[in-house]
């Protein structure tokens, strides 16, 4: 078995594509933040921090909301 299974057995398919997502999020926005703007790698990873934190947030309701409404229509 390895880590990727044992890992998802232990977590709903929602939180563990929302951490990997957010992970993901955090590098592309320090990244871009730095790059576009010329601001500090300190000031970047705030903001890296803040933003896609709310997303994950926003995320992983939106993917419970749609798996809820997928499965409703499966079983209709």
């Amino acid at each position: 078995m390895t880590i990727f299974n044992t890992i998802k057995t232990k977590m709903s398919d929602s939180l563990l594509l929302t951490i990997i997502y957010t992970i993901g999020h955090f590098i592309i926005a320090v990244a871009c933040v730095t790059l576009i703007t010329g601001a500090s790698l300190e000031l970047a990873t705030l903001d890296a921090l803040v933003e896609p934190t709310i997303n994950a947030f926003w995320f992983y309701f939106l993917h419970k909301i749609y798996t809820k409404y997928k499965e409703r229509k499966q079983n209709s």
